[in-house]
């Protein structure tokens, strides 16, 4: 709990872009919890708590969504995730082009297939007389 207190960051060099994403995806959360809380709120009889209850957990979810990257075990385990990212071979642009397309293709054909499935079932249960 200590940790949470500091204002240090943990291993600055390292895992920076991930962490920064982390703590930018956070305060996404905080920030749109804290706007989906005032518009609750408004309206209400007292300002200050219209205004305040939003602004206190806003600063506090920013304050913890920082220490949050920077705690000893998640900054961490989100160093190890960009250096596993790093090892990814990604695809080149004409590769995932094919790619994109095989699975296009894949799920038309499905959707064919099975629309055909449930057009044949529906005439030979109508011949047999168990649907009208």
């Amino acid at each position: 709990m200590s940790e949470m207190m500091s204002a240090g960051v943990y291993k600055r060099n390292q895992g920076r872009l991930v962490r920064q994403l982390t703590c930018l995806a956070v305060w996404a959360v905080v920030g749109i919890g804290c706007w989906r809380l005032y518009e609750t709120l408004k309206g209400s009889e007292n300002t200050w708590v219209e205004l305040g209850v939003p602004a206190v957990i806003l600063l506090a979810g920013l304050w913890v969504g920082y220490r949050l990257v920077n705690w000893p075990r998640f900054a961490d385990f989100l160093i190890a995730v960009e250096a596993e990212m790093n090892k990814v071979s990604w695809p080149s642009k004409t590769e995932m082009i094919r790619s994109s397309m095989v699975v296009i293709f894949t799920i038309f054909f499905l959707a064919i297939t099975l629309f055909l499935f449930d057009v044949i079932w529906q005439w030979l249960f109508r011949v047999i007389g168990v649907t009208s």
